[in-house]
């Protein structure tokens, strides 16, 4: 297991990695049927915490495989053997995310993510074998880190439940600074334009089941209630956020950014948010659904605000983590922020009746096309003067 080249042309993302992705998509919609469940009953701050305990790790533990993957995918039967077996994990991972959503029972969560870390941890000393010197302190450091974070989140089942919410977000910071710790002398030649292309289809593959997400709960409610006039809105709104969404996210070349891990690490644990609100604006359309129908006993700003609020979210860090360093003049870079202001405004408005029931969405994804044209447009008049 030799390492990769961090100048190597044409690296690009194997079927291996994409079968990765796949798979770890069914743990994330399993997170997003908890959060629907918890916002469309009314307990949006219930919903909101476990939500995110669930998705960092999902997140985390696709992160860990990604940049390793980066760095040392060799490609061969070991390899291919030791990342189905965490394929395995996170599938025992996702049937254990409605117990700890509802229960706060993480065992099964737990044992799925041992079995991650344990292939994981076994690809870090494979990759330490080959290593010498600094390189294979960085991969010892990873085994050691990854270890006793592991340890921790089994010694974290036999803490009192009361206690399980205060001790988590110190093994998430733990877990964190892992790899600062582990590469604070020599990186792992981790591939910036390959990264860049493993988030960029994580990103797609999320927003695919946002999309799927939304059109069966559109789908289940045109089937059981035949309400056209309140859907057809939330459908259109819907899939308007989804495309501007998908326009926004691949509107600049992120991987000329990552020289260092300087740039690379914010980029890549600001993501969460990322891949979170995507995921999240699925699950509020489903609750926006219900709402429509009659099923969510909420209020109409609940409703809109489900999605109105990770639709921001997602505007808001995109703008933070892509689009600011590539525009050019305070137009150009209000943009994004004030467009995910304006979004905000319209879950708000329908709370106030300013839109009908209902119409909170379809505003949004309005104001999320009108983004995307506004952007298109400001950006043809940059080129030219740039060009000359």
């Amino acid at each position: 297991m030799v390492p990769r080249r961090r100048d190597e042309p044409h690296r690009a993302a194997t079927p291996l990695e994409l079968f990765f992705d796949l798979c770890f998509v069914v743990a994330v919609a399993q997170a997003g049927a908890q959060l629907v469940h918890a916002l469309a009953e009314g307990h949006p701050a219930t919903g909101l915490v476990g939500y995110g305990f669930v998705f960092f790790g999902v997140w985390w533990a696709w992160m860990n495989f990604t940049w390793f993957a980066s760095a040392y995918d060799c490609d061969d039967v070991p390899y291919r053997i030791a990342t189905l077996v965490q394929i395995a994990g996170v599938l025992v991972y996702a049937a254990g995310v409605p117990r700890a959503f509802n229960a706060n029972d993480w065992t099964i969560a737990v044992i799925g993510y041992l079995i991650m870390r344990l292939a994981l941890t076994t690809q870090w000393l494979r990759a330490a074998a080959a290593e010498h010197g600094e390189a294979r302190r960085v991969a010892l450091t990873y085994v050691t880190g990854i270890t006793l974070c592991q340890a921790a989140w089994v010694v974290l089942l036999f803490a009192p439940v009361s206690a399980r919410h205060w001790l988590f977000p110190i093994v998430v910071v733990a877990e964190l600074l892992v790899p600062p710790l582990a590469e604070r002398h020599q990186e792992t030649p981790w591939h910036a334009h390959h990264i860049v292309e493993r988030y960029g289809l994580f990103t797609l593959i999320v927003l695919g089941e946002t999309m799927a997400a939304a059109t069966v709960a559109v789908q289940s409610a045109l089937d059981e209630h035949d309400a056209v006039g309140e859907l057809l809105p939330l459908a259109a709104g819907g899939l308007l956020i989804i495309f501007s969404a998908w326009w926004i996210y691949f509107a600049v070349p992120a991987h000329e950014r990552l020289i260092s891990n300087r740039q690379a690490l914010p980029w890549g644990y600001g993501h969460v948010l990322v891949f979170g609100s995507a995921a999240a604006i699925g699950a509020g359309m489903e609750v926006a659904v219900e709402h429509a129908v009659g099923v969510a006993p909420i209020s109409a700003l609940a409703a809109g605000s489900a999605v109105t609020v990770p639709t921001a979210v997602f505007l808001l860090m995109v703008w933070l983590l892509h689009s600011r360093h590539f525009k050019q003049g305070a137009v150009q870079q209000a943009l994004l922020p004030l467009a995910a202001v304006a979004v905000l405004l319209c879950g708000l408005a329908e709370g106030v009746t300013v839109f009908p029931e209902g119409w909170a969405v379809f505003a949004a994804g309005l104001v999320s096309a009108a983004t995307v044209a506004v952007g298109v447009a400001l950006s043809r008049r940059v080129r030219p003067a740039a060009t000359a």
